[in-house]
């Protein structure tokens, strides 16, 4: 995404030099260079990644309530060489943090459901809900205590077609665990089908301050931005009447 803008405003400037508008050519031309350098040195993306990522830098004092819920978010799966199909390596971080959520609300005494919702957004042959099931079935899940959700495709199917599986379930607090730059969405997607959670980061992503372009700061640059018109797009779709109808918490 801000490679595309780079090379867009980079055209732009030698179509309007070819147009002998030059003062304008100039300015697009630097505005691409110092958009190149703000980016790979890191001052872009670090501006981004605080304002996603700071309300969830402290990871919340959990009351558990009689009846609980974890949600896990998927990160993606792949197919191994040989031929297995395994958490992507995002994932490994999520799943570690939801076990652990999972025991903690074990040794409390209080009820508790760990769900996994993710579909074959990749196209493997297995959902990724299955996937990372079996994964924490190994870790010590009781197979009991999982609820599986394997038909999202996105972060609005996550929400969408989890909310049905924690009502039937009656959670009374909802644990979701996610990416730290992930859960201002997610919560917001969630919030709107009537699921009122608790963010609970699983990681934590920073720039790589350099004077030198690093190419992974376009790379946390373009998850951050992917972010951020997440939101924004759910922000217009609500105006437009394009969205799901909103359900309030505690509706069915």
């Amino acid at each position: 995404m801000s490679m595309d803008v780079l090379i867009v405003l980079v055209l732009l400037g030698l179509a309007l030099r070819a147009l002998k508008w030059r003062r304008t050519a100039g300015a697009a031309l630097w505005l691409a260079v110092l958009l190149f350098l703000a980016t790979g040195c890191g001052l872009l993306p670090a501006w981004l990644l605080d304002s996603l990522q700071e309300p969830y830098a402290r990871r919340p004092t959990i009351a558990w309530a009689p009846r609980n819920a974890i949600v896990l978010l998927g990160a993606g799966a792949e197919r191994a060489a040989d031929g297995t199909v395994e958490p992507g390596e995002p994932a490994h971080s999520r799943i570690n943090e939801a076990l652990a959520l999972y025991r903690e609300c074990k040794a409390s005494g209080m009820g508790c459901r760990l769900e996994v919702s993710g579909g074959d957004a990749r196209h493997i042959g297995e959902p990724e809900a299955a996937v990372y099931a079996a994964v924490l079935e190994r870790m010590g899940v009781v197979a009991a205590d999982l609820l599986l959700e394997p038909r999202s495709m996105n972060t609005w199917q996550n929400a969408q077609f989890s909310a049905p599986l924690l009502r039937g379930y009656g959670a009374q607090r909802v644990l979701l665990v996610s990416s730290a730059t992930h859960l201002r969405r997610a919560s917001l997607y969630f919030a709107h089908f009537g699921i009122a959670t608790t963010p609970v980061r699983s990681d934590w992503l920073k720039e790589r301050m350099d004077w030198w372009p690093q190419s992974w700061n376009f790379a946390v640059t373009d998850l951050a931005l992917h972010e951020y018109v997440g939101v924004l797009r759910y922000h217009v779709y609500n105006a437009m009447g394009w969205n799901a109808e909103a359900t309030s918490p505690g509706d069915a």
